[in-house]
């Protein structure tokens, strides 16, 4: 799991989940409970989006190394 997500993503999945479920609970099956699927489909698209850009970052340093070493030979 630690190659997929980070210590901030895991807690920032745990915390909305959390308050997803004490909303659940709070205010029942109400159109206040689109607003907050809303928010926990947000956090989790945010942390999608952190993922990728962070593979995308892995590929562009390894390119940049292998610049930098044709480039020194």
């Amino acid at each position: 799991m630690k190659k997929y997500f980070s210590l901030a993503d895991v807690l920032v999945i745990a915390t909305t989940f959390i308050l997803f479920a004490a909303a659940l609970f709070a205010k029942g099956f109400t159109n206040a409970l689109l607003l907050e699927a809303g928010v926990l489909l947000v956090s989790v698209k945010i942390i999608m989006m952190n993922y990728k850009l962070s593979q995308t970052n892995k590929k562009i340093l390894g390119k940049l190394e292998a610049i930098e070493k044709n480039i020194n030979k």
